[in-house]
């Protein structure tokens, strides 16, 4: 096994060099059709960096996660989790991050490479209320690129082809029995699930 360890080596290896559909996609505002995009979607990711390491957390919501405020803004509503709160944390102390678009049905994902900062203000948080009930805060993402991925990863994943028999695979609350070594009953974290998102959701 050859260990890669400079850019050059690295770059030998990906041959040829980017073409102009690779490089000219890069905006650094969000264009008009860059917003389509964005505001189709329901769904991303949140990446973050902070003194503890990486973070990447799914966002989602009804229509669309994140909202447009102009060509050099976003706003993301910080809707109801599990308050372990690790991308905040890393924001308020390393404002980098980086989001992923996905649009169920299509391969074309979006990114956006950008700084951020967390608000609350009271009508920022009235404004992004969904279903009565106000995020805890909304992060303010103003973007430093802009561009479309390929769509080959989404294609070879068959991301949204019918979707697979997951009835293998551990539940939460069985991986929760097992790390808590028994302290948590798996079964009853299953069963009382689907009740508690549904109170729990916004």
């Amino acid at each position: 096994m050859a260990r890669i360890e400079t850019e050059a080596a690295l770059r030998a290896i990906y041959q040829p060099a980017p073409g102009p559909a690779s490089t000219d996609k890069v905006a650094d505002h969000i264009t008009p059709e860059y917003r389509a995009w964005i505001e189709a979607s329901p769904f991303c990711t949140l990446a973050t960096i902070g003194p503890a390491g990486l973070d990447a957390s799914p966002r989602g919501d009804i229509g669309q996660v994140t909202f447009v405020q102009d060509d050099g803004t976003l706003a993301l509503p910080d809707r109801r989790g599990n308050n372990r709160i690790d991308s905040l944390l890393n924001i308020v102390r390393d404002p980098r991050v980086s989001l992923m678009y996905l649009i169920p049905g299509s391969g074309t994902v979006i990114r956006v490479n950008g700084t951020a900062e967390i608000r609350d203000d009271a009508d920022l948080l009235k404004h992004y209320a969904q279903q009565g009930r106000e995020p805890r805060s909304v992060i303010i993402v103003s973007p430093k690129e802009v561009y479309f991925q390929c769509a080959r990863a989404v294609l070879r994943a068959g991301l949204w082809k019918p979707p697979q028999d997951t009835g293998h695979l551990p539940s939460v609350g069985t991986i929760l029995e097992g790390m808590t070594r028994g302290g948590i009953d798996g079964e009853t974290y299953d069963s009382e699930w689907p009740a508690r998102a549904a109170r729990t959701m916004w």
